[in-house]
């Protein structure tokens, strides 16, 4: 299977998918104003990574910021690994990484983590 990648821009985030390594990475910042399009081929690509069972997956997420409707998206992108755990036998841990000073990031992993049944390790880290 091909590996995924977007390289970041304005607005939008750099997506590193590698289906050889199973790290999948998002980094920067995301507030596009159209994130239902501009994710649509990155769900298309997770689904389709995701028909293989058994897989060991890596989440890395390291946001400086994201708006409202990119949450969402990163959310259906949680669900989507937390029912492949669930129903594919697979290992799925996630790496939330947050600058130290970043409170309102760390909450955000915080509650992500709350809202999935997925490991999680919120790591800080110093700019």
């Amino acid at each position: 299977m091909e590996n995924f990648s977007i390289p970041s821009s304005t607005y939008i985030p750099r997506i590193d998918f590698n289906s050889e390594t199973n790290i999948l990475e998002i980094e920067g910042e995301s507030y596009h104003e159209y994130t239902v399009e501009f994710f649509k081929p990155v769900f298309e690509w997770l689904e389709n990574y995701l028909g293989d069972p058994g897989k060991e997956i890596t989440f890395n997420f390291r946001m400086t910021y994201f708006n409202t409707s990119s949450s969402r998206r990163f959310l259906e992108i949680l669900n989507m690994l937390e029912e492949y755990q669930n129903e594919m036998d697979g290992n799925v841990t996630i790496n939330w990484f947050y600058e130290e000073n970043d409170v309102d990031m760390l909450e955000s992993g915080e509650e992500y983590e709350e809202d999935v049944e997925l490991d999680f390790n919120l790591i800080p880290y110093t700019n």
